[in-house]
């Protein structure tokens, strides 16, 4: 089915990633998960492989590339490590795509070539401890100032932010104006009064890199601002709605994944006089799977098409962002319940797995928020 459904070009973009994700990703998630670190090494090789100039122009150093193949290889690199999958999500996705499609030319050329080179990291700050699926509520202000504004203020659980080069932060100018008083602001590295805190316990994606973010009396210059002043919220909105669409790939690598993983098992593990695979409780149960990754999988593709094409694609890519994330949570449980108490215990990549897979229901907008941005999708169109 893939090769029908994939171009030649695309194919051969998904059997490169996924030969490097299975010869140096897969090795050593384990080891980054026991350790709770991220490897930055592997984003010079991402960008040797050109993943990190997908979205971008050749004029700015990428390939030009679309949705579709930021899908292929975001599967691929979340079936081998979840967590890399996220820091390359937020780099490219999230940070690198805003840069792009919202700062002005002089800023672009400026910071997306290195982007895309993989010699500088991006961060995307947009949730605070008292805003998050209430994206317009932000508390962190920025006073307008001569030659720029003054940032004071803090975000949390922060991709990359600990280490990255570029923040794309969001802050208000006015909480009175809601929405509309929201800026788009990229923060430097070095800058004096940034701050970032790395943090730890988390329960799962424990190979990506997450951080407290600390502004006191920033300084950003006005050539720094992405759009113009009141549209950070649409342009927030407008790159979360695209990103999702990658955070939906990511769960597909993660069922797919544990879906490989029970099915090996169960052919290997016997009882009851053969492998279990012949039980047709434990049949059921990898049909399931199958299918419900597969289709993760196709509306994945629908939404990454019409992103493409220039079509609507808001609903598709909630839609895939849904069914796909609660699909790889699904997927999880059952290749835990599959491997038994084996499936319970750190030495299988199932336990590793699942506690991967539930944060995908809860980040770049909840299981509940995409009920409701499909649901008024429906009825505008309706």
């Amino acid at each position: 089915m893939t090769g029908v459904l994939l171009t030649e070009q695309e194919l051969l973009l998904q059997q490169t990633v996924r030969d490097f994700a299975e010869r140096e990703l897969a090795p050593r998630a384990a080891e980054l998960d026991e350790r709770d670190e991220a490897d930055w090494g592997y984003f010079r090789r991402f960008a040797d492989l050109g993943l990190l100039g997908i979205t971008v122009p050749p004029e700015l150093g990428g390939n030009g590339l679309g949705f579709r193949a930021v899908a292929i290889a975001v599967e691929e690199i979340a079936r081998a490590d979840p967590g890399t999958s996220t820091n390359f999500i937020s780099h490219l996705s999230l940070s690198t795509y805003a840069i792009n499609q919202f700062a002005s030319q002089a800023l672009r050329a400026r910071l997306v070539p290195p982007l895309a080179r993989g010699e500088k990291i991006a961060a995307f700050a947009l949730t605070e401890p008292g805003s998050g699926s209430d994206a317009a509520a932000l508390a962190t202000t920025a006073r307008k100032t001569k030659g720029g504004y003054i940032l004071n203020g803090s975000k949390i659980f922060i991709t990359n932010a600990s280490v990255a080069d570029y923040i794309v932060t969001f802050v208000t100018q006015d909480k009175a104006l809601g929405h509309r008083g929201i800026l788009a602001l990229v923060v430097e590295k070095g800058t004096k009064g940034l701050r970032t805190q790395k943090m730890h316990g988390k329960m799962g994606m424990r190979s990506s890199d997450t951080a407290e973010v600390y502004l006191e009396d920033v300084f950003v210059p006005e050539g720094n601002r992405m759009g113009e002043e009141g549209q950070g919220f649409r342009i927030a909105m407008e790159t979360l709605n695209s990103s999702r669409i990658s955070i939906a790939s990511q769960c597909v690598g993660i069922a797919q994944a544990a879906y490989e993983a029970a099915l090996k098992y169960t052919q290997e593990r016997r009882a009851f006089g053969g492998p279990i695979a012949q039980l047709q409780a434990v049949q059921h149960m990898l049909a399931d799977m199958a299918t419900e990754t597969e289709a993760s999988r196709l509306l994945v593709w629908k939404a990454a098409t019409l992103k493409d094409g220039g079509l609507p694609f808001v609903k598709e890519a909630s839609m895939a962002k849904l069914f796909a994330s609660e699909t790889a949570v699904r997927v999880a449980d059952k290749a835990v319940q599959l491997h038994g108490g084996y499936g319970y215990f750190k030495p299988s990549v199932v336990e590793r797995l699942y506690r991967d897979a539930k944060v995908t229901t809860i980040y770049e907008g909840t299981s509940q928020v995409q009920r409701l941005v499909i649901a008024r999708q429906v009825l505008q169109s309706g």
